[in-house]
């Protein structure tokens, strides 16, 4: 989903994302080469930490941008909107 209304540069977060691509690709050569599971486990486990983390970083830029523009300069069916996002947004990550 794009949404134009706001723009936010994803430069840090593509740079850590690509730096977990890396480790994804590690992940696959252990399981190729029949490493020990517990070791698979724990990178596994790293990238899902790595993964949250820019998350985080993502949706804290969102807020202190798009979501702060909202609420400063947006009608009320907008703030409703970008605040019902948040939430929503919020509610699947910490599924």
């Amino acid at each position: 989903m794009e949404n134009t209304s706001c723009s936010i540069k994803h430069g840090n977060s593509l740079d850590r994302l690509k730096r977990i691509e890396g480790q994804v690709k590690g992940i696959v050569k252990m399981v190729e080469h029949d490493k020990y599971c517990i070791d698979i486990i724990n990178q596994i486990s790293a990238v899902k930490g790595a993964l949250n983390q820019v998350a985080l970083l993502i949706l804290q830029n969102h807020v202190e941008s798009c979501v702060s523009e909202a609420v400063k300069n947006a009608d009320e069916k907008e703030k409703e909107e970008k605040i019902e996002e948040l939430i929503d947004t919020v509610k699947k990550f910490v599924k």
